[in-house]
């Protein structure tokens, strides 16, 4: 049976050797959502586990144009990683690559999709690593609370986008 864990509504599979696939449904627009997901200055405002913070955040939001974000945690450790962007189909659909400093395992290719019904937005993230070993060496960190609380930081973001708080 392919490995699954949940935390704080986030739904983690492994579908493949390769594969990992990350699910959870938001109250808010897939439009609202796809802006959180790609404007600085909402990124900032959630991205990462609790503790840490984008100190570097940078979105050229185009079919070939790079990301980069650095985060800082508690202890002032640093984590930084990035890509090019492939497919950007607002507010749908974004395919892009990502590289995380220091793990020479190769690059992931990490497709983003949202489905939006009644209100509510379920984001599907499919994570494609270049082997089995370096999907392996993901679920062996604690990559599913961190996304799990960066995604519970994200849900808090988008219920006060909602209700009015600023854009």
């Amino acid at each position: 049976m392919p490995p699954r864990e949940r935390a704080e509504g986030l739904s983690v599979t492994a579908p493949s050797d390769t594969e990992l696939v990350l699910t959870r449904v938001f109250a808010a627009s897939r439009d609202l959502l796809f802006e959180a997901l790609t404007r600085p200055e909402l990124l900032r405002r959630w991205h990462g586990a609790r503790g840490w913070h984008l100190v570097v955040c940078e979105v050229d939001l185009r079919p070939g144009g790079a990301w980069r974000f650095v985060s800082r945690g508690p202890d002032g450790a640093e984590l930084g990683h990035g890509g090019v962007y492939r497919e950007v189909e607002r507010p749908r659909r974004l395919v892009q690559t990502e590289v995380y400093d220091g793990w020479d395992a190769g690059e992931a290719l990490v497709t983003t999709v949202l489905d939006e019904r009644d209100g509510r937005t379920t984001m599907t993230t499919t994570v494609r690593y270049p082997s089995r070993e370096a999907r392996d060496s993901v679920l062996r960190t604690p990559m599913s609370r961190g996304v799990g609380e960066a995604y519970d930081r994200l849900s808090e973001l988008l219920d006060d986008m909602t209700k009015g708080g600023s854009r």
